[in-house]
């Protein structure tokens, strides 16, 4: 009898551990071609780790794997909208002076050309078609090299004032056409030195001048400050009383050719990319860009600068 229970016992345990042996390699079969599966999509996530069989750590690897596939699959939809948009905002900006130039030349090409003031107006016009391609192109390069990194910054020590009142002074013209005035805040009695590009820094201040400028109200005034920020650091701010910026569009100012004038019109013209161009400048220099605006009241945008300290003579 005593012989008959150790062989039942011997025999259970015997079947007991066949059946667990083979529920397990089933299980380990059937999760390994899971993490075979799912590593076909992304190889780095799971085969550098040891395979489970616990159901709740699977399910728990499982869902965080899902979880970032909706979050990549988010992304992916974000960049392809942007990427339409961009492909349309370009394509717009590139046929409206091709259409132009295409135009006065056809017209020329009819029999136009026979009469000289005809003839001598429509190629004026026709190349100030070419020169805004020229200057789309121009500007395209840029932002691709700054994009890229591609772009070397050739930092030396200059007066920001003086390289303000340059800029006033080349857009003088411009901005008395809609009798706007371009000032400082106030007569600064000593220069402010500071360490960047000099030329980049020139085309920064330029670009949010003349789209100050060109948003402008009639009469109006775009003020220009130098501040201290910290020990090593100054701000430069670009303020006017002009329309100002709808709170929806501020998030992407920064943007290729985005506008915040949809109408298509382009009435004010530009390559669409000046404050892409500004953001991506500053931020080569390690520096930060700010834009704050209320519409009918007006739009600030300020950036900041290393500091040199004034040289005693």
């Amino acid at each position: 009898m005593g012989f008959f229970c150790v062989f039942l016992i011997l025999c259970f345990s015997c079947c007991f551990l066949i059946i667990q042996s083979r529920i397990e390699r089933f299980i380990y079969r059937r999760v390994k071609k899971i993490y075979d599966d799912v590593s076909l999509l992304e190889s780095t996530d799971f085969r550098t780790k040891s395979i489970t069989t616990d159901m709740k750590t699977l399910t728990e690897e499982i869902e965080k794997f899902a979880e970032d596939k909706k979050v990549e699959i988010d992304t992916l939809k974000i960049r392809e909208e942007y990427r339409k948009e961009f492909l349309g905002n370009i394509a717009h900006e590139l046929k409206t002076p091709l259409f132009t130039v295409q135009g006065y030349i056809l017209t020329l090409l009819d029999g136009a050309m026979s009469d000289k003031k005809v003839r001598e107006k429509y190629l004026e016009r026709a190349n100030k078609g070419v020169e805004r391609l020229i200057y789309i192109v121009k500007d395209l390069d840029l932002i691709t090299k700054l994009e890229v990194g591609d772009l070397n910054l050739d930092k030396e020590e200059f007066d920001i004032l003086e390289v303000i009142q340059s800029v006033f002074d080349l857009l003088e013209m411009k901005a008395s056409k809609k009798r706007i005035s371009l000032t400082f805040d106030m007569e600064y009695s000593e220069p402010v030195m500071v360490y960047a590009d000099q030329e980049k820094v020139q085309q920064v201040i330029t670009n949010l001048l003349v789209n100050s400028i060109k948003y402008g109200n009639e009469k109006g005034t775009t003020e220009v400050s130098v501040e201290n920020l910290i020990a090593n650091k100054v701000i430069v701010r670009v303020t006017d009383n002009g329309e100002g910026i709808p709170k929806q569009h501020i998030p992407r100012l920064f943007e290729r050719f985005y506008r915040v004038d949809k109408s298509g019109s382009r009435k004010e013209g530009g390559s669409g990319l000046g404050l892409a161009i500004v953001k991506h400048i500053v931020e080569a220099h390690g520096e930060r860009i700010y834009v704050e605006s209320e519409e009918e009241v007006g739009s600030e945008f300020s950036f900041t600068l290393e500091k040199m300290e004034n040289k005693k003579s």
